[in-house]
């Protein structure tokens, strides 16, 4: 049986096999921002149940869990469900490991720590590669950077996995950051990228809904938003993150 066959409603179903409760919640989180259905399991015996009683239409599966080795719930997925894409999760980076992964029947993987952007991409590679109809419009709806996952078609915002509710204009001009990672953007570009506006008079504008934005993103949390004295504001991922779950 085929896992991408019991799509419904054109849903993605993504089971996430990871012992990791924090972990499993990025993912989840990332997963439910780009309008895909997480299916946590945090054992082997619990995945195998999913995969059977919910049909997912592609697989994150971790190389180490507490009661089966992620190889041998590879090989009795393979065997149940031949075209089922699978990404493994390894800590481990060994060559050995990875190709015994590949040779067992994983078709991509990923290397803790790794970044939340790397996953999506290797998932929305991995569904494309087995023909599956998930279409591309969710490949610019959702901006994923480090922990911080942006979901425009429902004008969601999550970091960690926790919801943070923003006003619509806080939205827009954490789009336009979430855009441009990591450069740095003038008042004037966010004047006009953001407001539609030009004239300099409004730079305190820019200023007020920084710092409201900045209040709520990175509250109790390791900065994200960045000021450049005379130059502007730029966002990236928190330094103890490094970029990766």
């Amino acid at each position: 049986m085929s896992g991408t066959s019991g799509t419904r409603e054109g849903t993605v179903r993504v089971l996430i096999v990871d012992d990791e409760p924090e972990l499993t919640e990025l993912l989840s989180a990332a997963v439910t921002a780009a309008g895909w259905r997480p299916l946590p399991a945090r054992d082997g015996h619990s995945a195998l149940r999913i995969a059977r009683d919910c049909a997912p239409d592609i697989v994150i599966l971790d190389g180490m869990l507490p009661d089966m080795d992620g190889l041998q719930v590879l090989r009795h997925l393979r065997s149940e469900h031949h075209r089922l894409p699978v990404l493994m999760l390894t800590a481990r980076d060994a060559l050995e490991h990875r190709l015994d992964g590949l040779s067992t029947g994983a078709d991509d993987y990923v290397t803790k720590p790794f970044s939340l952007e790397e996953v999506m991409l290797r998932l929305r590679g991995l569904l494309r590669r087995a023909g599956h109809p998930e279409t591309s419009e969710h490949d610019e709806s959702v901006r994923v950077l480090g922990d911080l996952v942006l979901a425009e078609k429902t004008h969601e915002v999550q970091r960690g996995g926790t919801p943070i509710p923003l006003t619509a204009k806080e939205f827009d001009l954490l789009r336009f950051l979430m855009d441009h990672p990591h450069q740095v953007l003038s008042k004037t570009q966010i004047l006009e990228h953001v407001w539609n506006a030009s004239f300099d008079g409004e730079g305190n504008l820019v200023e007020v809904y920084i710092y409201g934005l900045r209040s709520k993103i990175d509250k109790g949390r390791a900065p994200m938003i960045r000021t450049v004295r005379g130059v502007g504001y730029s966002i990236r991922a928190a330094d103890n993150a490094d970029n990766r779950a």
